[in-house]
């Protein structure tokens, strides 16, 4: 499989005097599209969130190309591991406001024309960035969030349930453009869903249950 982007050894996670994760070990190789499954509660967003170095392990270890995760500056290592939340967290007063974010947090000036080429990619039509996020569907929301995650490619994106609540076309959209970037772009995807339709988008599933990875 090659060197591991990502590499879990003997990882545990437990929050007030509760295990939630305990015990994993997972090598993640560049490039691979691996799918999260198992019940409700057994712990595949909160291992997506270790993932993200949005909470931190309690024990084993956690690296991101063979360095620990907690090593990294983390605006830098989040520029290269991106999360994308199920509920679309969109801010600002336009479609614009949110792409220009990437653009803004680098110090670069805003690439109107990239801005536009992304918005095809999810079928979204130029004037869109002057459309206002409250008049935005969910799914619109969803789409536009997903390309501020990816405006400046990350290395790394991590999916948590987002097309949860969607309707057929544009769970069609998104998944077109994640599987993509998975086969054009060579980026690496860690993805959570109970669509069982999603499943064949991966290469390979990993199933968690009650904290612990199945055989």
């Amino acid at each position: 499989m090659g060197k591991p982007i990502l590499k879990g050894t003997d990882l545990g996670y437990y929050a007030s005097d509760k295990t939630i994760l305990q015990h994993l070990d997972f090598e993640i190789a560049p490039q691979e599209f691996v799918t999260l499954t198992g019940p409700s509660g057994g712990g595949k967003s909160t291992l997506l969130r270790l993932l993200a170095s949005l909470i931190s392990k309690t024990s084993g270890s956690l690296t991101f190309k063979a360095e620990e995760i907690e090593t990294y500056e983390p605006t830098a290592y989040r520029r290269q591991v991106s999360y994308a939340f199920q509920q679309p967290q969109l801010f600002g007063q336009t479609v614009a406001d949110n792409l220009e974010f990437p653009f803004t947090i680098r110090n670069e000036p805003f690439d109107n024309e990239k801005a536009v080429e992304f918005l095809g990619k999810v079928n979204l039509e130029p004037d869109s960035l002057n459309q206002p996020i409250t008049e935005l569907s969910g799914g619109e929301r969803q789409r536009v969030a997903l390309l501020r995650n990816i405006l400046f490619m990350p290395e790394v994106l991590l999916l948590d349930e987002i097309t949860t609540g969607l309707d057929v076309d544009n769970k069609a959209i998104i998944n077109r453009l994640i599987g993509q970037l998975n086969q054009t772009e060579g980026l690496t995807i860690i993805s959570i869903t109970h669509d069982t339709s999603e499943f064949k988008l991966a290469n390979r599933l990993l199933t968690l249950k009650d904290g612990q990875l199945e055989a």
